[in-house]
């Protein structure tokens, strides 16, 4: 089910909450975790039985790990490794068999049958949860859950369910026994909410038609312009995008009484590439860091260790998003520039004034995304080079201006609501204690929602981006 739709923003988002609000305290995890279920069921019912049966493995096996560690038995270990590979091999068989086995035709005498199974939705968000349960109980970063149903809410909890953010355990376990909805929390949440569908159906739907414009000119109409044009119109449309949805993932867990931390912090404003990558989408840092980074040596080891783990990190960043070479060589393009800020060019970039710095960081994430939005190395190296100046055709060419004159206003939007200072303003009138303030706020959020709606008719067909990975 799609979050910017007018059925779940005026039908299942409000039902669910009149549920959860007269529903005995006892009886709230339970129902909430009917209603994930109800929306995980709705796109694709059949996956429904395998997200049961996930969550039936997962929770064994955890509970397995808890017992032997409380106990003192031997086998921990053990339980862990099978629950990993589980896990593991359920990803690998739905998101990479077929990749991997056209890779194997490509080098083989002979042709091996490539899979044909759909991708369940989100199966990379749950299964990184699920890793997350089984790491953090043998680990004792948190108990194992006893409670069935408290696990299921854990894994299934719709308002992170499809594109994150990747809530590790440790941080959701405290909640699953209370989390009071405040009128603090609500005060929060209904922002987030309409300033997140703005973010999708205002800015992120407009920017990516005007990108698939772009994208669709043929290979003799595509100047330098234009294809700088399309890289940006991809670039922001990718970040209001997924940071819409977190803002109404986030703010929607606030209505039930949940609290998730923050997945993105203005990243277009970093100075670095490595200030980036701790801005943007802070969740999937964070489980790589915990996960993957911190127990391979981190930074604590010696300089090609800690070069080798960097690489590790980012080669899986790259094929976490997608099963294609091109997602890799983007990940190991992300992982290359960061070692080169780590060491050779850390002093240089000390010294180098922050705007430059600054656009040097834009002008190596743009050229990154078209790594990551290319469908294979010949249009990627065509795209970039059309960036940077091979054809025939003039930079700033008829074709540019049309596009440019076209989407002007959309990119100024964009631009500014990259930074902090739209959610600044707002704020200074909330808080500024005086009720025309309030009265304001509450009028703009109002504009800004009807603004929406008619957006939204068209949303029915336009997902998330990050709902593929």
């Amino acid at each position: 089910m799609n979050l910017s739709t007018l059925f779940f923003v005026f039908a299942f988002l409000p039902v669910s909450l009149i549920l959860y609000l007269v529903c005995p305290r006892v009886c709230k995890n339970a129902l909430l975790v009917l209603i994930s279920f109800v929306f995980y069921a709705w796109g694709s019912p059949v996956y429904l039985l395998l997200l049961l049966l996930v969550t039936v493995f997962n929770y064994c096996v955890g509970l397995d790990i808890g017992n032997c560690a409380e106990l003192g038995r031997r086998g921990t270990k053990f339980l862990l490794v099978i629950g990993v590979l589980f896990n593991l091999l359920l990803l690998g068989f739905y998101k990479y068999a077929a990749f991997a086995i056209e890779t194997l035709n490509a080098i083989l005498p002979f042709t091996l049958n490539a899979p044909s199974a759909a991708l369940p939705l989100g199966i990379s968000f749950f299964t990184f949860q699920n890793l997350s349960y089984l790491l953090d109980v043998y680990h004792r970063r948190a108990p194992a859950q006893k409670n069935p149903l408290d696990f299921c809410l854990y894994v299934s909890f719709f308002p992170k369910m499809i594109s994150g953010p990747i809530v590790e355990y440790a941080q959701f376990e405290p909640q699953l026994k209370s989390h009071p909805v405040t009128l603090y929390k609500v005060s929060e949440a209904v922002p987030m909410l309409v300033l997140g569908l703005a973010k999708k159906v205002l800015l992120a739907d407009n920017l990516g038609a005007a990108f698939q414009s772009i994208s669709a000119l043929s290979s003799g109409s595509l100047s330098g312009g234009s294809a700088w044009l399309g890289a940006i119109c991809y670039s922001l449309q990718l970040y209001f995008d997924f940071s819409g949805y977190s803002d109404m993932a986030i703010g929607m867990a606030k209505l039930f009484g949940f609290d998730f931390d923050a997945n993105f912090d203005h990243p277009y404003l970093s100075a670095s590439l490595t200030e980036f990558w701790r801005r943007w989408h802070i969740s999937l840092g964070r489980w790589f860091r915990d996960y993957v980074y911190i127990p391979l040596g981190g930074s604590r080891v010696s300089t090609p260790k800690c070069i080798r783990n960097l690489l590790i990190v980012w080669i899986l960043t790259g094929l976490w998003h997608g099963a294609s070479w091109t997602f890799v060589a983007w990940g190991l393009y992300h992982g290359i520039l960061l070692l080169l800020e780590k060491y050779p060019l850390k002093g240089i970039l000390a010294k180098t004034p922050s705007p430059i710095r600054h656009i040097l960081t834009l002008l190596a994430v743009i050229v990154g995304w078209v790594l990551f939005f290319s469908p294979d190395f010949s249009s990627a190296i065509f795209y970039l080079g059309r960036m940077f100046g091979t054809g025939s055709r003039a930079f700033w060419d008829s074709t540019a201006k049309y596009y440019f004159a076209a989407n002007w206003k959309l990119l100024v939007l964009g631009i500014l609501g990259c930074g902090p200072w739209i959610r600044t303003l707002y704020r200074h009138l909330v808080f500024s204690r005086r009720s025309p303030g309030l009265v304001l706020s509450a009028l703009l959020l109002i504009g800004i929602f009807l603004l929406c709606v008619p957006y939204m008719t068209n949303a029915t067909y336009q997902s998330f981006l990050y709902a593929q990975f």
